[in-house]
């Protein structure tokens, strides 16, 4: 039952709590050898190349229960290690199964990654057992974007104020460093699936508060992927929507003050679009479905400007359970909403 359960998932040896390695221990001496195979097999690619981010210590970050174990049946992996080539080819049967019309899907789809923490905690893992899962729900969802036409797609991972609010506890340094390496690791073990899937990546956010290794990963990924197009993929690390427009205000500021063809009554919003993060995705630079999990109904600083209107979708259910089912329902009820931008429709 164990094993079962861990061919579906692949979780690296230094993301499991204490208790964790142990199930996983005694479920390979009772199967043998035969056990690590079938984990380590169920995803070559991630077994032989996942970055894996050590596992911080500190009770707070590590804390979980007794008898912490993975409570997830093998179906609710469907999409993880699946190559494009395979979601392609059931994209059109998944969207016709749920009534859509692929012409009237959004082109830009942007999301919310809440509820990674509160995911492990409600089944007793270590909270870095939930950011591992994240990722990975990330993953198919980027796979899921790039098989039903969606021109591109914004994740929120980590936000600026995560480094210091000043009413709420910010995360503890050592899961700080966890994410930007998880983040890292994300960057480099799908890079060369989105060179040769036509998805192009771009970082997005404040590129000085992130580590250097992280950036230059970052780097080497956008000139690898530059000339794609099939799917412009934003990670939003380091970013808040405000830094975004005060960050662009600048810009207008120092063009119009240094006489470089500009003049202050001529900024426009077209000016200040234009010198946004997402204006690298072009005509699809504003999302037209936000998306956000785990039962929060707020925007929280993303991508402020550029949802003025977006069509909001929220749901109860954490991000690490956001699979197929819930981004159709997701894409379900932002087509059967009447887009008016303002206007009356007579």
């Amino acid at each position: 039952m164990v094993m079962s359960a861990l061919r579906a998932i692949y979780i690296p040896r230094s993301l499991f709590s204490p208790s964790s390695r142990a199930i996983l221990a005694r479920a390979r001496k009772a199967h043998g050898s035969r056990g690590k195979n079938m984990l380590l097999s169920h995803s070559p690619t991630l077994a032989a190349t996942t970055h894996r981010p050590a596992l911080p210590s500190g009770s707070r970050f590590r804390s979980c229960s007794s008898d912490a174990r993975l409570r997830r049946p093998p179906c609710a992996r469907s999409g993880v290690g699946v190559g494009v080539e395979t979601l392609a080819a059931t994209a059109e049967a998944a969207l016709l199964r749920a009534g859509l019309r692929a012409e009237s899907l959004p082109r830009h789809v942007a999301v919310v990654m809440d509820g990674n923490s509160r995911w492990a905690r409600k089944r007793g893992l270590a909270v870095a057992e939930g950011h591992a899962e994240g990722r990975r729900t990330l993953e198919r969802t980027v796979r899921l974007s790039r098989a039903w036409g969606v021109s591109a797609l914004t994740a929120f991972a980590f936000s600026l104020e995560n480094f210091s609010r000043p009413k709420a506890r910010p995360p503890p340094p050592a899961e700080v460093d966890f994410l930007m390496e998880l983040f890292e690791g994300l960057i480099r073990d799908n890079v060369d699936e989105y060179a040769r899937e036509g998805i192009r990546l771009h970082v997005i956010g404040d590129a000085s508060r992130r580590p250097a290794s992280l950036q230059s990963a970052a780097t080497e990924a956008e000139e690898a992927t530059r000339h794609n197009s099939q799917l412009v993929l934003m990670l939003a690390i380091c970013y808040s929507g405000r830094w975004d427009i005060a960050r662009a205000c600048r810009e207008l500021a120092a063009e119009a003050r240094y006489g470089l063809l500009l003049r202050p009554e001529d900024i426009d919003e077209a000016m200040l679009d234009a010198r946004l993060v997402t204006s690298l995705a072009g005509e699809f630079s504003s999302p037209d479905l936000l998306i956000r999990t785990s039962g929060e109904m707020r925007l929280s600083n993303f991508l402020l400007w550029q949802s003025a209107y977006s069509e909001l979708y929220f749901t109860d259910t954490m991000w690490p359970d956001f699979g197929e089912e819930e981004y159709l329902r997701a894409l379900g009820s932002y087509q059967s909403r009447d887009r008016r931008f303002g206007q009356r429709k007579f």
